[in-house]
């Protein structure tokens, strides 16, 4: 793929097209003239590698050339290279200070996550999908713990390589975009993809309690929307030119949803499973912790706007219409 040039930026993409609802995984090369920064490492395969070093060789560069490796969050199809490239030549790791117990797979901080899951999925009515999910969990501590960052990783500040960093939560609670505004750019991860509407998973802060992820990311693209800007560089997909249209679609599409929802509330679904079952029918047990994200996410927006009250009946958090 050819250079971008955005103000002093040189753009470099790396883009690996898939056959799936993502459409591809992307990874940028920048260049500013004094800095040659990776944001973010893509996935962990050989076909991904081979991408890297191949977009690098094409303009001239080594992977010694490097400045350092920028990481929007800690999610898996976006930091997949560190470990081979940092195995390579020292640089530095940036993440949001709140990736770094994901990134290293802290023992303590993912058992706290499954302790937060088994509660949370107990209290919204999952039954034994719930407990599969947990069961999931629980083996990919130690099926997945090879997978943690070897680097040190440094906690960003406000400004990195040229870069504003803008934090954006809810998609994931450490995610960050880099936001250069002489160049009008901004490289946002996943907090917004052009073809599809990024899910606000739900998770844990630092004390377990949960996080009001669709909240969160309503913030998140309200803050984007105030920002002038040309481009979106997105974590997967095309680039983005139309930033504020499409900001007002996904939060028209919030509201559209919510008010769904709370018509099968109306109709007797009162707690989170059965909503999302019966919404999602096959897909509830196919895709059961994206659907459980969703469907929570969209319930605490009904709860923020008084749309709905909750009550717990069991040990089972019940919604009602306040209609």
């Amino acid at each position: 793929m050819e250079p971008i040039k955005a103000g002093n930026l040189t753009i470099y993409p790396i883009i690996l097209d898939v056959d799936h609802k993502l459409k591809s995984f992307n990874s940028y090369l920048v260049e500013d003239g004094h800095s040659l920064s990776l944001i973010d490492a893509g996935m962990n395969k050989d076909e991904y590698w081979n991408l890297f070093t191949n977009t690098l060789h094409t303009f001239g560069f080594e992977v010694r050339d490097l400045t350092g490796i920028l990481l929007t969050h800690h999610h898996f199809d976006h930091i997949g290279l560190v470990n081979r490239i940092t195995d390579e030549v020292a640089i530095p790791v940036y993440a949001h200070k709140k990736a770094i117990p994901r990134l290293k797979r802290d023992p303590e901080f993912m058992q706290q996550r499954v302790d937060f899951y088994t509660k949370l999925y107990e209290e919204m009515g999952c039954g034994e999908a719930g407990s599969k999910q947990i069961d999931y969990l629980l083996n990919a501590i130690e099926k997945h713990k090879h997978t943690a960052i070897k680097a040190e990783i440094m906690p960003l500040d406000k400004q990195i390589h040229g870069f504003h960093v803008i934090e954006v939560p809810g998609h994931s609670p450490d995610q960050v975009a880099f936001y250069n505004e002489k160049a009008k750019v901004l490289f946002g991860g996943d907090v917004l993809i052009d073809h599809i509407s990024s899910n606000a998973l739900i998770e844990p802060d630092e004390r377990g309690e949960r996080i009001l992820s669709l909240i969160q990311q309503m913030d998140s693209l309200k803050k984007c929307s105030q920002l002038s800007l040309d481009y979106v560089f997105s974590g997967h997909g095309e680039m983005i030119d139309n930033h504020k249209n499409l900001i007002e679609t996904r939060l028209d599409n919030v509201e559209i949803k919510a008010s769904k929802l709370l018509t099968l509330i109306k109709d007797g679904a009162s707690t989170a499973s059965e909503i999302a079952q019966q919404y999602y029918k096959k897909i509830y047990e196919l895709q059961f912790p994206l659907v459980m994200s969703e469907i929570i996410g969209h319930l605490d927006f009904l709860e923020v706007n008084r749309k709905v009250r909750t009550e717990k009946v069991d040990g089972v958090w019940r919604y009602y219409s306040y209609e």
